[in-house]
């Protein structure tokens, strides 16, 4: 979650005004320090490779100046410029306390009678939409592998992980996104853009501390678990093999002990596993490690799901954990994993998708 402080935390808990700042920059260059906006929203899901979706309107003609980007470099035309989303929370009097909620490239301008419809994405599309000219050998570490199908696009930023280097070999030849994800299960990590535009590298797992608290049927809150019970796609470990260096074949294997679909338990007495190979995977310790990255993502797809609206909270994130208490289940951890969020006043309740982490 976006850090935010006490004052502005105890806000959130009753009704308060929202303030919305957007500015455009190509490059280093600031091309509008207030872009006039009559409604917005954000849409997240952790699902998607690109996960994070920003829609804007904008009067056609404001303050004198016609913003439908008739020019390479109009602020909001899609040639490279990106924008500075930044939210207020008004606590009292003349007091807003402003922060920043993210860094997202104009994807497409579409001016109609009256308004302009900006359509934005989050940094990783830059990544994404950059498949490789060439096949791309690395060499070095993970670290440094990393940062070379990424940077300068995005600046890399590795915490709390042990970097080893890469195995001779390797070739990526087109989908630079898809290698970056295959790079992040054969570490055992992590990845998202950060609201200050950098990609965060961290160790996979989520936390099991969380961040809000969610009762259904209070401050308007509510919670339906949704989604369906089925066998399919549903595994209970993961087999992740990769090669040695003397060419043997190195395999790890981790498995699924809790929940209803536990290995050993009323859903099968037999491993369900799903096989997940990488070259960049090299010893018995590596595999496994991948291995327990793999199943935890899998296990996000197939837990216990819930749909719930409530007031905005604008500094809740894809990826936090919540607390969540219905008739059936008292303070139960869940992830986010999908999210709206109304910048604009009538923009309505937030909308979450969370996941059970039990």
């Amino acid at each position: 979650m976006i850090t935010l402080s006490a004052e502005a935390l105890s806000v959130l808990t009753r009704s308060y005004g929202l303030r919305l700042a957007v500015e455009s920059w190509r490059g280093d260059e600031l091309l509008a320090d207030d872009v006039p906006v009559s409604a917005a929203s954000e849409e997240s899901d952790r699902s998607l490779r690109v996960p994070e979706r920003v829609t804007l309107t904008v009067p056609r003609y404001d303050r004198g100046m016609s913003w439908s980007p008739v020019a390479d470099d109009h602020p909001l035309a899609a040639n490279g410029q990106r924008l500075r989303v930044q939210l207020g929370v008004d606590l009292g009097g003349d007091q807003v306390e402003w922060f920043q909620r993210g860094w997202f490239v104009v994807q497409e301008t579409n001016a109609d009678a009256d308004t302009i419809t900006v359509n934005a994405v989050g940094l990783l599309a830059l990544v994404d939409e950059a498949r490789l000219v060439s096949p791309f050998q690395p060499s070095g570490t993970l670290t440094s592998t990393l940062q070379g199908l990424i940077e300068p696009a995005l600046t890399v930023v590795v915490e709390g992980l042990s970097d080893r280097a890469v195995p001779g070999g390797i070739n990526y030849d087109e989908d630079r996104l898809g290698a970056v994800m295959e790079l992040l299960d054969a570490w055992g990590a992590d990845a998202v853009v950060t609201e200050d535009g950098y990609l965060s590298v961290f160790p996979m797992g989520p936390s099991l501390t969380p961040v809000l608290a969610l009762t259904d049927g209070a401050g308007g809150t509510v919670i339906q678990a949704t989604g369906a019970s089925t066998r399919d796609r549903a595994y209970n470990a993961v087999v992740a093999r990769g090669t040695a260096a003397d060419g043997g074949q190195v395999q790890g294997v981790a498995y699924d002990y809790t929940g209803p679909k536990a290995y050993g338990g009323p859903f099968n007495p037999l491993a369900v596993p799903y096989y997940y190979e990488s070259p960049l995977l090299t010893t018995v310790a590596e595999a496994s490690a991948a291995a327990q990255t793999v199943l935890s993502r899998l296990k996000r797809t197939t837990s216990l799901e819930f749909q719930i609206a409530c007031v905005p909270h604008p500094g809740l994130q894809t990826g936090d954990t919540v607390s969540v208490t219905t008739a059936d289940y008292t303070g139960l951890p869940c992830v986010v994993e999908a999210l709206t969020l109304p910048y604009t006043a009538g923009g309505g309740a937030q909308t979450l998708t969370v996941r059970s982490l039990t």
